[in-house]
């Protein structure tokens, strides 16, 4: 069951906002002393517009600030008394978008152009002139619309820091948990797994200077023993990864493919598109996947060639290696952790990874990942 409380929408609450102030105003122009003929239809239309206005304070706060203004300038010279419920609105939304200088300037410009206005189009004495103005903007009520806009413009900032410091503190948290479960891993597996190696190494190799047989087990421990030293390695690297050792990206593909290369294999790079910046997370998986995939080449598919490309899309970033290994149609991918890692990274991501063998031999990596990309 949906418990979500029902919420309106922003656009539909100022069209609401708007249309309440001016059916306010004019219901309270309109119900007291007012002109006839086209002056009163003048100020009606002032007084209506000055409310509709309301409806952009949030798009343009200055704008609808200044529209409301001469708004009620113009239906006070009209010959209407009513206050400036719409201009107060105004300053309460100017100040809440943090234009405060500017709408400390407009206001007290109002204050001064309001009795002049007054004085200059309308009979009576200059006091007259003051108190007219006065029914159309009070001083307390302005002040009391700036100090709810400020009041709730550092509510916002301060509930913004909160959660700019609490997103800090889970991050660094995290970070600190990250470097633990490295101190833990190389403390507890790295002393251990490197006996085994190294003893596996020496009994290999004693074995083979005495011209004896080694054992299958034998071998089998000490390769099991070398990789998994890689293994915990680059596990290791990945956890200490910070800001203080940025992570490889797509600038450190070639690299990868230049290593390839010494290690035997016929490895190159093809580049399409037009480039463009992606996300550090997209590029550090781009990485990932194109190391995972050139390092089971060389290891493991007893390939001679291996072709890299990177697609630069509009919205994604497309990755294939392909090798001509010993991988044949029907073969079932292992299900070793690099592929686990690599689908766990791109899944993450949002994006799509097939690793396969191809249609007639060798293997087939292809990655597609999201890119947002600013407008």
């Amino acid at each position: 069951m949906d418990t979500g409380r029902f919420r309106v929408p922003a656009g539909a609450m100022d069209w609401g906002i708007a249309v309440s102030v001016a059916a306010l105003l004019l219901g309270t122009g309109l119900s007291g002393q007012h002109p006839g003929g086209e002056r009163g239809l003048l100020g009606a239309v002032l007084l209506a517009a000055g409310g509709l206005a309301l409806a952009g304070r949030r798009r343009a706060p200055l704008a609808v600030l200044a529209v409301t203004g001469l708004c009620a300038v113009g239906y006070e010279a009209a010959g209407f008394e009513v206050l400036a419920v719409s201009y107060l609105v105004a300053v309460y939304g100017a100040v809440r978008a943090g234009h405060r200088a500017l709408t400390v300037a407009a206001s007290v410009s109002l204050l001064v152009v309001l009795p002049l206005t007054a004085l200059v189009l309308r009979d009576g004495s200059a006091r007259e002139a003051f108190a007219q103005a006065r029914n159309v903007l009070e001083i307390a009520w302005l002040i009391a619309a700036f100090a709810a806009g400020e009041a709730l413009a550092q509510a916002e900032r301060r509930a913004e820091e909160a959660e700019r410091t609490r997103e800090e503190t889970a991050r660094r948290r995290a970070d600190e948990e990250r470097l633990h479960i490295a101190r833990e891993l190389h403390d507890s597996l790295t002393h251990q797994i490197s006996i085994i190696k190294v003893q596996s190494e020496v009994a290999v190799h004693v074995a083979r200077r005495r011209g004896e047989q080694v054992p299958e087990t034998l071998l089998a421990i000490q390769t099991a023993g070398r990789e998994a030293t890689r293994e915990l390695r680059a596990t290791l690297e990945a956890l200490r990864e910070d800001d203080t050792n940025p992570p490889q990206g797509l600038e450190h593909i070639p690299a990868l493919v230049e290593r390839a290369r010494s290690m035997g294999l016929d490895a190159t790079l093809t580049i399409e598109g037009q480039r463009h910046d992606v996300p550090a997370a997209v590029g550090r998986t781009a990485y990932r996947i194109v190391q995972e995939a050139l390092t089971n080449t060389a290891r493991h598919a007893c390939a001679g060639t291996a072709n890299v490309r990177i697609e630069y899309r509009p919205d994604a970033l497309a990755l294939q290696v392909d090798d001509d290994g010993k991988a044949a149609p029907d073969d079932a991918p292992a299900p070793g952790l690099g592929l686990l890692g690599m689908r766990e990274r791109v899944t993450a991501l949002g994006g799509r990874l097939v690793a396969q063998p191809g249609a007639e031999h060798g293997f087939t990596v292809r990655a597609e990942l999201p890119v947002e990309r600013a407008s």
